[in-house]
């Protein structure tokens, strides 16, 4: 019998400068997603939530979801490839919103490595600088940014525990 963990996140030996991780699945983004988004964060600016305003006021002609909410679900999807067992989010060196997300708009990801750098002061970790883009279902850039992570060395990092034992299945 072989027991297999699902792999959340990576060691900082697993970056490697080029590679780029395919984020899985994609998300549509609904018109309650947005509106939702927008009440928690106190943004209510009418061009995301009110229709109306939207068509008559915009220079869309309709609502645009709220490019927090983009840049959230992109991070969001790289997290089980990239930070999952990441120590620190350190920095988020850039932001750009390329194009507008749409309600019904459905968003895919894409992260590639860009540097890993051995810490000089801790040999338990590293820092691992990756770029990650966001595109619609016509493969249309909507966001991008650059980030950099600390993440363990594989030797160092400390083992997943759950609240249970091991023997649940004898």
């Amino acid at each position: 019998m072989t027991t297999y963990d699902r792999p959340f996140g990576r060691y900082f030996e697993d970056f490697v400068p080029g590679d780029i991780y395919r984020h899985w699945p994609g998300k549509t983004i609904t018109e309650a997603d947005d509106h939702l988004f927008c009440m928690i964060t106190m943004n209510h600016h009418p061009l995301h939530t009110n229709a109306w305003f939207a068509e008559h006021e915009s220079v869309q002609g309709r609502n645009v979801v709220v490019g927090n909410l983009v840049y959230s679900l992109v991070l969001g999807m790289s997290v089980p490839d990239v930070s999952g067992s990441a120590i620190a989010n350190l920095e988020v060196e850039s932001l750009i919103h390329r194009h507008p997300t749409f309600h019904g708009d459905t968003i895919y990801a894409e992260t590639r490595v860009l540097e890993a750098v051995a810490s000089s002061s801790k040999t338990d970790r590293g820092v691992v600088t990756v770029e990650t883009k966001g595109f619609n279902q016509e493969g249309r850039e909507v966001c991008y940014f650059r980030r950099k992570v600390m993440v363990w060395r594989r030797d160092a990092a400390p083992t997943r525990a759950r609240p249970y034992g091991d023997d649940v299945w004898d």
